[in-house]
């Protein structure tokens, strides 16, 4: 790590362990204030880059911010592993996402205190990039396994206890510091650092922020990190949100948040965006909006220092301004015991906690509570069926049961997961479960085992050697260094496993060769992903996915190297099939009474980190198989292991049972057997739509979700599984949905109540979901539901409980006002519903809600241009302005009283040469035609103009011709 220079002389300091800062019985901010002011500019301004340096004379250790935690820590070692994010939001569950929290901060702190890191100086960081809190908006988002849910309240919900278990629960110290990210709508991959996400006011309050929300004002959040894309126009890292809306919910808990970009982000200002024209004032911009801390160049502090540095010379930055970016970092820093004798009270974490035994149960509970049932039906026929005809729970007593797929006996991390101490895969958890019924069973994986044979030299492609490096040589087709599982993962991306190393292909960057000796693909640039391309003759070239060149053979020595650009110098091999997987799996399963199927993705491929989903379909290898198997054997069980969901509409319809789990780390197997043989009640619900294969998605920019119809709240068309979809293995019935208070004043607090009763054979888990409705909303384009309140109940068979949902009107039945500015509650009826999900609520109740209806937007009030109530062909941009982005657009607003009307004037940009106007409309009333001048890039100017308006209220109509920016107007009399 750079180090940054200090002047050698100094005043003389008393010992280091009697510095005021040293005393853990002085208040906080006096001890933050003393070591501030002993630090030089150089030394502060050196603390603003990721790896903060050391600074001897005061006892100070190097400082990092963010360690990975987001389901058990991160990129440090063994380390316990939960489901992914997507899992434990599939479990609804706060008590466990909270213990999860607990397990994985406890586990950090041990990797803290017992063990250095393999890059940079000092300690492993009690800084946790987690949790994700990004909206699951769409399900073909690359990182959709990181967020927990679509819906704002779950997701925040989730957020804030799993950040209650990071932080801790001592009233003065942290465990760690959780770290939310990412700020803000972010919800693609493709081209994420020059893309601008356009959300409107509503959407901004109502969804996208509010996930943000309660974690913040709760203070279990200690900071935030800023997204790397733009919205509206304006890059995330100069984000006026950060103060105006994080900040200003953080103030009721007495801490500033600790708010960090993304890595290399601060130089994308410029080098990318090019939002700036040079490092110093972008760097003045973000720290000036709020970022506190720089990730920008790796362990080099020097190129952020001599940024930062410069912007001070040239009076873009005050030492204020550093002042405060380095005292909220040296907050988070005292709050986690740095300077405490003993490193406060979580400094004395032993190792052993890591891998520990309660967190292996703990991993086990998370991994089992994720799983959601999607299906259970008889199979036709119905022999060995459970009771009442459903195939599950899975009678196993004397039975065969084949486990296949190329999921079955696999189990992957992703990029953000720790390494798994242990692996229990499907086969293994169901080999063991059915052995003890009583049972066998039989594993195939069901991917085709080829050799390939090179045409330059007739020999096959071998894994040669102790290092398993790649060669063509002259062996038998029986020779299993000669073989390799092919994995097809779709659009041309496969993986290759060699039959002798049970290890990967991958390749090696030192000398461009292949080996074949990784133990899953894996890393930033995956390098074990590959094509088999047809070249035309009948042979295909072998492609690197990651580097885009071939592999070529040289014909004296057999050694492979991927070195070719062109297809036309790449080696050309022949591929055979020595073992057909289909046909292997459709023969196990006509052999077995019943078959389990893993299909799914890998999170490393075809949607991760940087990369978007090009759909929701299965890989068509993996659909193949399923309708293969599904017909040898109708006591089919599916289970789809993945990170996302998939349109399995053909199975949903031809399958007698299907489960989703996500990737749920190293108890995956035992969960999935204990869900499968009825050990477990299946107690996971889709924390987000599935929709079906013949849905038409909205644009993956729109983001919108109001007008472009995503979620369960705004999406019309009935979906394969519904948001808050997943079955039990016994019967729950909700009755007696009552409401405390109705009518009620739009301040009130109504308590819904219901009752759950369990009238099934054996004991289950429900959740109960309660979701609300304007029925007929005047102001406002309402949601179809709205989740309210869910709780999870866990009841014997027989037994009864009544569950109560307290429901603050002002929060529950809130939307954002376009025309107040904040949050209202519109007056009239409501439904508040209850039931199993977003598709199947039962129970109702009337709610009518008291109160003056809003006014209209009058005159002399500056009506801001986003304000609007819906538009057509519009982008936001430069943060609070509009623009078409065709030929014309439209804005419309409602209820505008234009009583006494007689002058308009907006405020209005245009940089292009052509000209361009705006038409005004009340209603079908043409009232003025202005044009639009010409201005400079960051120019504003008004126009105006008398008119003549109609008395009364009426919807207000703005279309823009041509290029141009509007961002206010307003009417006068």
């Amino acid at each position: 790590m750079s180090t940054v220079s200090v002047p050698a002389e100094l005043p003389a300091e008393p010992p280091v362990d009697q510095l005021p800062f040293r005393d853990p019985a002085r208040p906080l901010a006096e001890r933050v204030e003393d070591l501030l002011s002993r630090l030089t500019p150089d030394e502060r301004i050196a603390m603003l880059h990721q790896y903060g340096p050391a600074i001897p004379r005061l006892g100070v250790e190097p400082f990092r911010t963010g360690t990975e935690a987001l389901h058990g820590v991160g990129w440090l070692g063994p380390a316990t592993t939960f489901p992914q994010a997507v899992g434990l939001g599939a479990t609804w569950d706060d008590e466990l996402l909270r213990a999860v929290g607990t397990a994985t901060s406890t586990e950090l702190r041990a990797f803290h205190q017992h063990r250095k890191p393999a890059h940079g100086t000092g300690r492993h960081s009690l800084q946790a990039w987690a949790p994700v809190v990004n909206l699951l908006r769409d399900p073909r988002w690359g990182r959709n396994e990181e967020g927990y849910s679509e819906d704002a309240l779950l997701s925040a919900s989730l957020g804030d206890a799993f950040c209650r278990g990071m932080s801790g629960d001592d009233p003065e110290r942290l465990r760690t510091a959780p770290i939310l990210k990412h700020f803000l709508a972010y919800n693609n991959e493709d081209e994420r650092y020059t893309t601008s996400s356009s959300v409107r006011p509503r959407v901004l309050h109502e969804y996208d922020l509010a996930a943000f929300r309660q974690a913040v004002a709760t203070g279990s959040a200690t900071g935030v990190m800023a997204a790397y894309n733009l919205v509206n126009g304006r890059p995330c890292h100069v984000s006026p949100l950060l103060e105006t809306e994080l900040r200003r919910w953080a103030l009721p808990t007495g801490h500033e948040l600790f708010v960090v970009s993304d890595a290399e982000a601060p130089s994308n200002l410029v080098d990318l965006e090019h939002y700036f024209d040079d490092h110093a004032t972008s760097h003045a911009a973000a720290l000036k909006a709020g970022i506190d801390s720089f990730t920008d160049h790796g362990e080099d502090t020097r190129t952020t220092f001599g940024r930062i540095s410069e912007a001070v010379a040239r009076g873009l930055l005050t030492e204020a301004d550093i002042d405060r970016a380095v005292r909220r970092q040296l907050s988070i820093r005292f709050r986690l015991g740095e300077f405490d004798p003993g490193r406060g009270p979580f400094g004395d974490t032993p190792w052993e906690v890591v891998d520990s035994p309660e967190h292996r149960a703990l991993a086990l509970r998370a991994a089992t509570e994720s799983i959601v049932l999607l299906k259970n039906a008889a199979a036709a026929p119905a022999a060995g069926a459970a009771d009442g005809g459903a195939l599950l729970p899975l009678a196993v007593e004397g039975r065969r049961v084949a486990v296949v797929g190329p999921l079955a006996d696999s189990l992957f991390e992703d990029w953000y997961s720790g390494t798994m101490p242990y692996r229990v895969t499907a086969a293994d958890g169901l080999r063991a479960a059915v052995d003890a019924r009583g049972g066998e069973t039989v594993v195939v994986e069901g991917v085709d085992r080829v050799v390939l044979r090179a045409a330059s030299t007739g020999g096959l492609l071998t894994a040669a050697g102790a290092d398993a490096r790649l060669v063509v040589a002259d062996t038998r087709l029986d020779d299993e260094a000669a073989q390799f599982d092919l994995f097809d993962w779709d659009l041309g991306v496969l993986t290759l496993r060699n039959a002798r190393t049970g290890r990967y292909a991958g390749l090696v960057d030192a000398d461009q060769s292949l080996a074949a000796d990784r133990v899953q693909p894996a890393g930033w640039d995956v390098h074990e992903t590959f094509g088999l391309e047809p070249v035309g003759d009948g042979t295909e070239a072998l492609r690197c996915v990651c580097t885009g060149r071939y592999a070529v053979v040289d014909p004296t020595s057999g050694e492979v190297t991927v070195t070719a650009q062109r297809v036309e110098d790449a080696e050309h091999f022949t591929r055979t099939v020595v073992r057909d997987g289909v046909a292997e799996a459709v023969t196990a399963a006509a052999g077995a009474d019943a078959v389990v199927l893993v299909v799914g993705n890998d999170p490393h491929i075809n949607g991760r980190e940087t990369q978007d989903r090009a759909g929701i379909a299965l890989a068509p290898a993996h659909e193949t198989l399923v309708r293969e198997v599904a017909a040898a054997r109708p006591e089919t069980v599916l289970v789809v292991m993945s990170s996302y969901p998939y349109a399995v509409d053909w199975a949903d319809a031809h399958v007698p049972a299907v489960l989703w789990t996500s990737h749920g780390g190293q108890e995956t197997g035992r969960a999935l057997a204990s869900v499968i043989l009825g050990e477990a009640d299946p107690a996971g619900r889709l924390p987000q739509t599935w929709y079906r294969g013949d849905d038409e998605l909205p644009a993956r920019l729109d983001y919108d979700i109001i007008k472009a119809g995503w979620t369960y709240q705004y999406h019309r068309a009935a979906p394969l599984y519904a948001f808050g979809h997943g079955l039990s293995y016994t019967d729950f019935t909700l009755t007696d949905l009552a409401l405390s208070d109705s009518p009620t004043p739009q301040d009130g607090t109504v308590t819904a109540t219901v009752t759950i009763t369990n009238r099934g054979p054996r004991s289950g888990v429900e959740t109960v979901q309660l979701y609300v409705r304007a029925v007929a909303a005047a102001a406002y384009e309402a949601p179809l539901l709205r989740l309210a309140g869910y709780r999870k109940v866990r009841l014997a068979a027989g037994a009864s409980t009544s569950v109560s949902f307290p429901l603050a009107v002002a929060d529950a039945l809130a939307h954002w006002s376009v025309a107040s500015g904040g949050f209202a509650v519109e007056s009239g009826a409501y439904e508040v519903l209850a039931g199993r999900s977003a598709a199947d609520l039962p129970l109702s109740a009337a709610l009518t809600v008291d109160g003056p209806a809003p006014a209209p937007r009058g005159l002399g009030a500056v009506v801001r241009a986003v304000d609007f109530d819906d538009y057509a062909d519009i982008e936001l941009v430069d943060g609070d302005a509009v623009a078409p982005c065709a030929d014309s657009a439209t804005l419309r607003y409602r209820a505008l009283s234009l009583t006494g009307a007689r002058s308009f004037t907006a405020e209005v940009s245009r940089t292009s040469a052509a000209p361009s106007h705006l038409t005004l409309w009340a209603g079908p009333t043409l009232l003025c035609t202005l044009p639009i001048p010409s201005t400079t890039n960051d120019a504003w100017t008004t126009v105006a103009t008398e008119l003549a308006a109609p008395a009364g209220v009426h919807e207000v109509r703005l279309v823009l011709h041509g290029e141009q920016r509007v961002r206010s107007f307003r009417f006068e009399g």
